[in-house]
């Protein structure tokens, strides 16, 4: 009888192990046909977009230093009007580009920087030349493209200031049953703006969606992490976090936020941590938003018809 207990035990062994390899392979392969996101697999996935203090600056495609020429190209979408202002702001941002480069290349016999910029049509911006070759004028106290501490903060204000709740509250607006053009062609977006989208590689003419939102927190000095859901992201600045979700209406949409979307929003907020959530979409908000703010203070939703006031809220010139 023993040796026969023995064989089914062993049998009963080699069962259960063969469940446990079929239900593992049954598993990978469900994991594999789902959608290849940190969500669907069930990880979690943070990928830091950038620092408040780096992430201010405008993106530089390419630098070379050519004989007596430090030449630096930034991958800067340009108008096709000349902007004065944004080509000074260029040639300020490659001198600390150069700053940075002295310590990995020799820039003894430079004498003068060139500045390029554009994507379609790339053009010269600007020139600066060097006291003496090789020689850099003093470093600026404050570089960069950085609105912090010259205009509203559109991501806090509406937190922060109790008092200022038009682009909070006020009636719904009517959806229309057609589909939604681009948001951009019914905003007016400030030169202030419009200057330091261009700056940081953001090109106004296609304004909406995560890049939009990602070039703001830049320019308002937040640091940035990306979340796994796509299109959301921590914010965090002055020691307070801020989870923001993005919704981007698709050709075939309904024009209105949805509540599945606005749940959802809602539940990942909750989970993250973070002390205040907003939802910013190119989709016109249902009634249920406003209610939701009333009762919840920590949360916002910047949509369609509000997004006009939240840029005008910057008081950029």
């Amino acid at each position: 009888m023993e040796p026969f207990f023995i064989i089914v035990v062993l049998a009963g062994v080699g069962f259960l192990l063969y469940n446990m390899f079929r239900n593992r392979n049954r598993r990978m392969k469900e994991a594999e046909s789902q959608a290849k996101t940190a969500a669907a697999t069930g990880l979690s996935v943070n990928r830091d977009l950038f620092e408040a203090e780096a992430g201010h600056h405008a993106p530089v495609e390419s630098f070379h230093v050519v004989g007596d020429e430090a030449r630096v190209v930034f991958d800067v979408p340009l108008d096709d009007e000349d902007d004065d202002v944004l080509n000074d702001l260029l040639v300020a941002e490659a001198l600390e580009v150069v700053r940075q480069k002295r310590h990995t290349l020799p820039i003894d016999d430079v004498q003068q920087i060139v500045v390029s910029a554009g994507r379609e049509n790339r053009r010269e911006v600007g020139r600066h030349k060097l006291p003496s070759p090789g020689e850099l004028p003093p470093p600026l106290l404050d570089t960069g493209v950085s609105f912090s501490n010259i205009a509203h903060d559109p991501f806090a204000a509406h937190f922060d200031d109790e008092t200022d709740m038009g682009v909070i509250v006020g009636t719904t607006a009517p959806v229309p049953e057609d589909e939604l053009g681009p948001l951009v062609d019914e905003l007016k977006i400030p030169k202030g703006l419009d200057r330091g989208l261009r700056a940081l590689g953001t090109d106004p003419a296609a304004l909406g969606g995560p890049d939009f939102v990602i070039a703001l927190l830049r320019m308002f000095g937040y640091g940035v992490t990306e979340q796994a859901y796509p299109g959301s992201y921590i914010a965090t600045k002055d020691g307070r976090s801020t989870y923001i979700a993005t919704d981007t209406y698709q050709r075939g949409d309904y024009p209105e936020l949805e509540e599945r979307v606005i749940q959802r929003f809602l539940g990942d907020f909750s989970s993250s941590g973070a002390d205040r959530g907003m939802l910013i979409t190119d989709k016109y908000g249902p009634f249920l938003i406003h209610e939701i703010e009333t009762n919840q203070p920590k949360v916002r939703f910047i949509t369609r018809e509000r997004t006009q006031r939240f840029i005008d809220s910057m008081a950029l010139g």
